[in-house]
């Protein structure tokens, strides 16, 4: 299989980080259920930056938007490898991840919307349809030589995929408005980028410097501002060479560590501090609740099939190298794990603080049983038992 080494390195450093986040969570939500949830809280509220340049947000904000912006930026330079030159270099095996994406969207979003049409809760509907692209590669890293690495990168894909979906369902249904100047200004940035690369510039900091730039007015648009990492590693250029490091190599090099390391540890502190209360366990047994988990441990997994399903009988894309339906589904329950982006589309279909904590804790709930089923499934898998 022509797995790259750079993806390869990723997966080793993702493995030993994907550990350190898992403490991470426990850690947090420890805190958030003693005596320190309330200055921890406090301390992630706290707001920071510049008044002058509209950059002043709480410290939760600039790890949300800010630093995972740098995450997406080394997964989308991984997938833009991937694309070119390593397992989704065919249009059968890149189709897949898309196809895939699109099934984890509608089917989980018609479950929810079948229990809670008419109800208060209606509004609610996008929240089972998101991925949380940091965890569920952490969980399948974690797994190693287990799972076929086409898997962990038709994952990581399927996962890019949906966060832009996710993204552009907040945008048309869930944003009061867009900020046009800002959005057009950030599509000249892109523009500006593409030529550089066309061009082929080879000097980094001159796509690193628009680059935050495309970050400001992204965020400034409305639309979040993660997309802007997605975009920029797209615009990086690289080479087929073996010995000539290109600037994408160069750049997947400096950031593997610091994301693994720093990044995705502190976005998870920050993320999983929910103080549980009785309200949220009775919310799981209404028809809100059951949307949410029937969406994201139930309609995830089967549309992302389904819909793999379908595209692979109409001969459209090819299964991942290796792989077997049963790795497919483990990678589908972990597709599961909605977490952060459905709690963000969850905090926005609501302003009924009472909703907002029973959404989040039913999220949670739901991002757990799909990670641990989707672990112990991937774990025994068929494509482990005959690499060995």
């Amino acid at each position: 299989m022509n797995l790259t080494k750079y993806f390869t390195n990723f997966l080793k450093s993702s493995q030993a980080g994907g550990i350190l986040l898992m403490i991470c969570v426990a850690v947090s939500m420890l805190i958030a259920n003693s005596q320190f949830a309330e200055p921890f809280q406090n301390l992630i509220d706290t707001e920071i930056g510049s008044e002058a340049l509209h950059l002043r947000y709480p410290l939760s904000v600039w790890i949300n938007d800010g630093l995972m912006a740098i995450f997406f930026l080394l997964v989308g330079l991984e997938i833009k490898r991937e694309f070119l030159e390593g397992e989704l270099s065919s249009f059968k095996s890149a189709s897949l991840p898309v196809f895939a994406a699109v099934g984890g969207i509608i089917v989980p979003a018609l479950i929810y919307f079948a229990l809670n049409h008419g109800t208060e809760y209606a509004s609610g509907w996008a929240i089972p349809m998101a991925t949380d692209i940091a965890f569920s590669l952490a969980v399948i890293s974690m797994l190693g030589s287990r799972v076929p690495p086409a898997v962990k990168i038709f994952l990581a894909a399927l996962a890019i995929v949906d966060d832009l979906g996710a993204i552009l369902v907040i945008a048309l249904f869930y944003s009061d408005s867009l900020e046009w100047t800002y959005l057009l200004i950030a599509f000249g940035i892109v523009l500006l980028l593409a030529v550089l690369n066309y061009f082929k510039v080879k000097n980094l900091a001159l796509y690193l410097i628009p680059g935050a730039f495309l970050w400001y007015f992204m965020h400034h648009s409305g639309i979040h501002a993660t997309i802007a990492g997605v975009l920029l590693a797209f615009t990086i250029p690289t080479n087929e060479s073996d010995t000539v490091t290109s600037p994408l190599e160069k750049l997947e090099h400096a950031l593997g560590k610091p994301v693994n390391f720093f990044i995705m540890p502190v976005f998870a502190l920050a993320n999983t501090n929910i103080t549980l209360q009785p309200e949220m366990v009775e919310a799981l047994f209404t028809r809100f609740g059951l949307g949410i988990l029937l969406g994201l441990c139930v309609g995830k997994v089967l549309g992302i099939n389904l819909f793999s399903w379908l595209a692979i009988k109409l001969k459209i894309s090819d299964m991942p190298a290796d792989s077997s339906w049963k790795d497919m589904i483990g990678a589908g329950m972990l597709a599961g794990i909605g977490f952060t982006m459905s709690i963000f589309i969850a905090l926005l279909s609501f302003s009924e603080p009472l909703y907002q904590e029973e959404a989040k804790f039913t999220v949670l709930l739901a991002s757990i049983l799909s990670g641990i089923i989707g672990f112990l499934i991937l774990r025994s898998g068929t494509g482990a038992r005959a690499r060995e």
